[in-house]
Formats: structure tokens, C-alpha cells, sequence
């Protein structure tokens, strides 16, 4: 993907400073038009700038195309990643858990299911989704690596497994509300004291 590169990633060329009132009101255009059922494939800087009231070169001159826009717009959708503590793994583990599927703007319950299809679809969207997700995946797995290292966690943990099966139930419950009777406020402590019975060192 070309313009996949987002402005947290990319080099700032000297010039006129950027407006930050134009910065955000070209990401909050690009979250509205998805909440109200924009596809991304459908999507178009045209579309954004008009919403933002800006013009398209005042799109171009901040991301280089669509997709890097969208790879910064979703994440401000999905919020600053939580920082583990690290001096329990448990403890950790509950903090990242209870961050999957969390978001703080409403609007993420309309655009996050909705990308599912449009992931599945294009490899270019499913490169998005995992440019996202990654740096959460990877403190999850430096916080069980670090268990099994200290002698916390078994010496031949599937790292990996164990992160699905950490995030599975959780991303079910929030994107699908798949078990209308289960709370989400203790779900994540206990998904992680379940899976924690099977792969603590004994």
C-alpha cells in the first residue's frame, strides 16, 4: 500500500506550520462519514473535504492519500493504547483485556463491525486493520514473554494462541454483543484468570 504511511510516521518538511484546527476537522469529517455508513472503498478525499471545509490540497499536503488519513483517523478512533505497569502479569494482562474493543467515541460502534467485511475483502484494508492493531498486539505479547521469562508463565507458552484466546472473547462481546447476560466490567478479569489457569508455570 503507497500512502499507508501516516503523519505520526512521517517526516515534517519545513514550510508553513500546519493548522492543528485543520488536522482535526479532516479527522473528524473522515470518523463522521464512516459512522454514517461510508464504505471505505467508497470514501473519497472529495467527500472529506468537503465535510472538513477544506480543500483536497489541504488534505494532500498533510497525508499523502486515503489510506494513511484513514490508518491516523482510527487511531484516534481507537484511543491511546494503555501502558502496563509491569510488576504483575495478571494485572497487566486485565488492563490490555479490558482495552480490546473499548472505545471512548460512540462513533466506533458503527465504523469497527463495519470494516470487518471491507478486511476480509482487500488485502490493502486488512494491512490497515493490522498496522492498528499491532502495536497493541505486541504489548500483550512483551507482558507474556516477560511472564514466562521471570518463570511466572509455562517455559513453552504459545505466545501467540494465547493472545487469541485472550482478545477473542472480548472483541466478541463488545463488537457483536454476543452474550447480552455477561458484564463487562469483570469480563476481562475473568477471561484472564481462566486462561491463566491453563498456562501458568507449575
Amino acid at each position: 500500500m503507497s500512502d499507508m504511511t501516516s503523519t505520526a510516521d512521517a517526516p515534517r518538511s519545513p514550510g508553513r506550520p500546519r493548522s492543528i484546527r485543520a488536522d482535526e476537522a479532516i479527522v473528524e469529517a473522515t470518523l463522521d462519514l464512516l459512522a454514517e455508513g461510508s464504505t471505505i472503498e467508497a470514501l473519497s478525499i472529495e467527500a472529506i473535504a468537503a465535510r472538513a471545509g477544506v480543500g483536497k490540497a489541504t488534505i494532500y499536503r498533510r497525508w499523502p492519500g486515503k489510506d494513511a488519513l484513514l490508518l491516523d483517523a482510527l487511531r484516534r478512533l481507537k484511543g491511546i493504547v494503555p501502558q502496563p505497569a509491569g510488576h504483575s502479569v495478571r494485572d497487566d494482562l486485565v488492563l490490555l483485556v479490558g482495552a480490546v474493543g473499548h472505545h471512548i467515541d460512540p462513533r466506533a460502534r458503527k465504523i469497527m463491525p463495519c470494516l470487518v467485511p471491507e478486511v476480509n475483502r482487500s488485502p490493502d484494508h486488512f494491512q490497515l486493520y493490522q498496522n492498528i492493531i499491532e502495536p497493541r498486539r505486541q504489548l500483550m505479547r512483551e507482558v507474556l514473554r516477560r511472564g514466562v521469562r521471570d518463570g511466572d508463565l509455562r517455559a513453552d507458552l504459545d505466545v501467540e494462541l494465547t493472545m487469541a484466546l485472550l482478545t477473542g472473547p472480548m472483541l466478541m462481546q463488545r463488537m457483536l454483543r454476543w452474550h447480552p447476560e455477561l458484564d463487562e466490567r469483570i469480563l476481562p478479569e475473568k477471561i484472564v484468570d481462566g486462561v491463566l489457569e491453563g498456562i501458568r508455570a507449575r
